[in-house]
């Protein structure tokens, strides 16, 4: 398919059709407001060709039918775009916090699924449509990135000394080229997401982010103060590119942190979570974390236990006492790794200055 997702790449598809077949043939153009081109697509053939929540007339889209292309309306009265062909950013999530976080897209997109029916198929529909061309944007953005992930707990805030560590340590992973995923909401997920984004600065600019970022430790009470200050915090400082989030609107009470270079947000949390781990092919970093973090551990475990050696991602943990007593998975998690192909890459370590070593070891070629 030639995927179109821009006026800029529609008008160039166009020039070259009309110096070649002019067909439309395998076309799959994804989201966008066509009113201004409706001429240009009426001198070509559009069988085989897909249209996606584009804005059109009805003329144009019966000619389209008529002629073999399938067309995808727009879902209305959603206050999403279900097509989008793109990842979202913090200020597109946010756009609107000045009045309080309620007013942003994000809030208002988790009040509309709290609010919409739970047998209600048209709202079941455009989320099932809104993952998928999420899924879609998201594999754009990852087909050439080495990709680790940063896992742990929600809880953590921003002036406990576990969360400069995990940003310190994300930053020293970005700073090798990779880009750091996180699942994307506040806590151990925004510290990495911060190190991340800052991987183009010493690290010294990255303390002085921290210290700012303190006056505000956690989002509650107050969301918008919490996403105001990281915001503000980063607003002139270069962003690495290679920050991703992936959170869920299934855990909406929790906002999404502002320090991801991208978002991919999902509706369904069992989609997210396997998507998020699937892109981490570079290895999974476990911190403490409680429920969450610990269904991920076994997940990942479970994707490593039935994978050829050459898919396998290791898997470290940092913490241990954390992860051999206080939350003792280490214990069964080598014992289902004993004789497996994966056995030799899950790794238990005291500290975050260990991890990038060991990652080094296992993907000697990243």
């Amino acid at each position: 398919m030639t995927e179109i997702e821009s006026l800029a790449q529609l008008e160039r598809a166009v020039a070259r059709a009309r110096g070649a077949s002019a067909s439309m043939r395998r076309w799959q153009v994804q989201g966008l407001d066509l009113t201004t081109h409706e001429d240009a697509l009426r001198g070509l053939d559009p069988r085989g060709a897909l249209f996606l929540g584009c804005t059109i007339s009805k003329a144009t889209a019966d000619r389209l039918r008529a002629g073999g292309a399938l067309i995808f309306p727009a879902v209305p009265d959603v206050p999403f775009d279900p097509w989008r062909a793109r990842l979202y950013t913090p200020a597109e999530l946010y756009e609107g916090i000045e009045s309080g976080y309620e007013h942003t897209p994000d809030a208002r997109i988790y009040a509309w699924t709290r609010a919409a029916s739970r047998g209600s198929l048209r709202s079941l529909l455009a989320q099932a449509l809104h993952d998928s061309s999420i899924d879609d944007a998201l594999e754009e953005h990852t087909r050439k990135r080495r990709i680790v992930g940063v896992m742990g707990g929600h809880a953590l805030t921003r002036d406990e000394p576990a969360y400069a560590e995990a940003a310190h340590l994300a930053h020293e992973l970005a700073g090798t080229g990779l880009t750091v995923a996180t699942g994307g909401g506040p806590g151990a997920m925004e510290a990495a997401s911060l190190g991340a984004r800052l991987a183009e600065h010493p690290v010294d600019t990255l303390d002085a982010v921290l210290r700012r970022i303190m006056e505000v430790p956690a989002y509650r009470p107050d969301i918008a103060d919490w996403a105001r200050s990281a915001m503000e915090s980063t607003r002139d400082l270069a962003d690495s590119g290679r920050s991703l989030g992936i959170p869920t609107w299934h855990y909406g009470h929790e906002p999404p942190n502002p320090f991801s270079s991208v978002v991919a947000k999902y509706f369904r949390n069992a989609v997210r979570e396997d998507v998020l781990l699937d892109v981490c092919t570079s290895g999974i970093v476990f911190l403490p974390g409680a429920a969450g973090t610990v269904q991920e551990v076994f997940q990942a475990a479970c994707r490593n236990y039935y994978a050829p050696v050459e898919h396998v991602a290791p898997m470290v943990f940092v913490g241990r006492e954390y992860w051999t007593q206080t939350l003792p998975a280490w214990p069964l998690l080598t014992a289902l790794a004993l004789g497996r192909p994966f056995e030799p890459g899950v790794h238990l370590v005291d500290d975050t200055s260990q991890v990038r070593e060991v990652l080094a070891e296992e993907r000697p070629s990243d």
